[in-house]
């Protein structure tokens, strides 16, 4: 089988190295060596799949069900592993060799085609708040994690250097960044997070109704990881007359579900959703740049 790599992945990867790198060009020979190696039948590539790795849907020597999952460094996918193996399974999509080739995972196969965002809206943030509460745990000791201070500093600097080539941003920089800073003063624990949940990280499946899948892990206070299911389904509040409001009250739901501290979650709701938004931009998305950014605005 010829492992094409699907355009969204494509396109992504663009965006992450606009100078290019040679891991596309190597991932079908990889992919071919992975199978072989594990003995795996192929069933498909998963379209549109995702927007750091290639999926695939295989099956063991034995016809058990799985997913061969191959990313370029520049993903963590050795971060996702020990985060996986950390959960077992709890909450999160089982690994099914704990030690494998770098940047090949083989996991537990969930439904590629059913997550939580196909439920009415208030039943999939419920069942995606569930999940995610199953997550946060105390790191590994000597955890091969960032912290969401190293993360978050990183994206700090671009974030400033595009509000200097951009200054029209900088309105909403400036206080997404001063919020970072007062987040960051005195977190209020120390959890293994996700780092990149939001609803369609959560697929059906056979062990439990929900499981994650596609963390980007980090460690730090448990209001970041919810800041991104807050703007989940950012399109279709913009397009509500209500969206601030609805909006507003989204935060407040979470946070008291959750245990987590309302002021918190909307201050990293805003650096969160400012990022992207710069992020966006900077890489040729205007659409989504748009969104985000007024939908920052309301916060």
């Amino acid at each position: 089988m010829v492992f094409e790599p699907p355009k969204r992945l494509v396109r992504a990867l663009g965006e992450t190295a606009p100078d290019g790198d040679d891991w596309l060009e190597k991932l079908p020979e990889a992919a071919q060596q992975a199978v072989a190696l594990r003995e795996l039948t192929v069933e498909r590539v998963q379209v549109p799949g995702g927007r750091s790795s290639l999926v695939v849907l295989v099956r063991a020597a034995d016809g058990t069900p799985a997913v061969l999952k191959l990313a370029p460094g520049r993903a963590r996918p050795e971060a996702e592993r020990a985060a996986l193996v950390h959960w077992a399974g709890r909450g999160a999509v089982q690994l099914l060799e704990a030690t494998s080739t770098e940047g090949v995972l083989l996991l537990e196969r969930l439904h590629p085609d059913v997550s939580v965002r196909s439920l009415p809206e208030a039943k999939a943030l419920l069942e995606a708040a569930g999940t995610l509460r199953r997550l946060w745990v105390e790191p590994p000791a000597d955890f091969p994690f960032e912290t969401v201070a190293e993360r978050t500093g990183r994206q700090a600097e671009a974030m400033r250097a595009r509000a200097r080539a951009v200054p029209e941003v900088a309105a909403l920089v400036e206080p997404a960044l001063a919020a970072r800073e007062e987040l960051l003063a005195a977190p209020p624990e120390h959890r293994l997070l996700h780092g990149t949940f939001r609803q369609s990280k959560v697929l059906g499946g056979e062990r439990m109704p929900w499981l994650a899948v596609g963390p980007d892990p980090v460690v730090g206070e448990c209001a970041f990881d919810l800041a991104r299911l807050v703007r989940d389904r950012v399109e279709d509040l913009i397009a509500q007359p209500s969206g601030p409001a609805t909006t507003r009250r989204r935060v407040k739901r979470l946070a008291e579900s959750l245990d987590v501290d309302q002021e918190r979650l909307r201050g990293w709701t805003l650096f969160r959703a400012v990022e992207s938004g710069v992020r966006a931009g900077r890489v040729g998305r205007p659409r989504d740049a748009e969104l985000l950014l007024e939908f920052a605005g309301w916060l």
